[in-house]
């Protein structure tokens, strides 16, 4: 199917890389008009250039910062009615040795973000008659991961988030959904490989086909963060969409 996003407006944040600029071309390719947040200038503008979508740079975890930078987005594109919470990065270290600035930033880049970027966006949304929020969580929501405990804890918090707002806001034509993928082939994805393989983590290729039979590529997380942003997914509400093939089902 074309055009399963025409005539929305859709805000990406993290949208300048991996799964986000996997997303912010397909969402273009399926007739969005998008607006893409990112803290990355250089990174970010090229890519608004290359899809003739508009660009905010912004600290996702600073509160001016995005209330800048969302203004920005719906100034030049009006109120979005898709938003995908994408940016977050990772700590991958052992837990004895995290500090409290460590889990202080991560939990600010992970999960207040999505309540700063949500809060920022959603009173147009819902003036404008609804829309669809996608927050990336992970299977480490689900599936705790060694050497990743304040990843995991955020990536659980992301989750329920996302179920919170569903619940809260389903009357006034709001759903809101978590993706969570498994291990991805983006930088970010194959950086978290290399690392946990340094600290003795069994993250080899032939486990990870093992635990979910090749990496991920971030197109496929793009395409079940697309269906949920759809008028496809009309009655999936507060739920969790696991791109992992089968990583948590066994």
């Amino acid at each position: 199917m074309a055009g399963r996003l025409a005539g929305k407006t859709a805000i990406i944040t993290g949208g300048a890389g991996g799964c986000g600029a996997a997303a912010a071309r397909l969402f273009v390719r399926e007739g969005a008009k998008l607006g893409i947040i990112d803290r990355d200038p250089a990174r970010g503008q090229a890519l608004a250039d290359e899809l003739g979508a508009e660009f905010a740079a912004a600290d996702v975890a600073d509160g001016a910062q995005v209330e800048a930078a969302v203004a920005k987005l719906i100034k030049a594109n009006g109120p979005a009615n898709v938003l995908f919470n994408h940016a977050g990065t990772i700590i991958i270290k052992p837990f004895l040795e995290c500090t409290e600035a460590e889990w202080d930033w991560l939990m600010a880049v992970n999960v207040k973000s999505m309540f700063l970027v949500t809060k920022a966006v959603l009173p147009g949304m819902i003036a404008s008659g609804g829309g669809s929020i996608v927050c990336t969580a992970s299977i480490s929501a689900n599936a705790a991961t060694p050497l990743e405990v304040i990843y995991n804890t955020t990536k659980a918090a992301c989750l329920m988030f996302a179920r919170s707002i569903a619940v809260e806001f389903r009357d006034r034509g709001i759903r809101c959904n978590a993706v969570s993928p498994g291990f991805i082939a983006t930088p970010h994805g194959l950086s978290e490989v290399k690392q946990l393989q340094a600290l003795g983590v069994d993250a080899s290729a032939e486990a990870i086909a093992v635990q979910q039979g090749r990496m991920c590529e971030p197109e496929e997380v793009a395409q079940a963060a697309l269906f949920l942003s759809s008028d496809e997914s009309s009655f999936v509400s507060g739920t969790e969409l696991r791109v992992d093939n089968c990583f948590t089902a066994v």
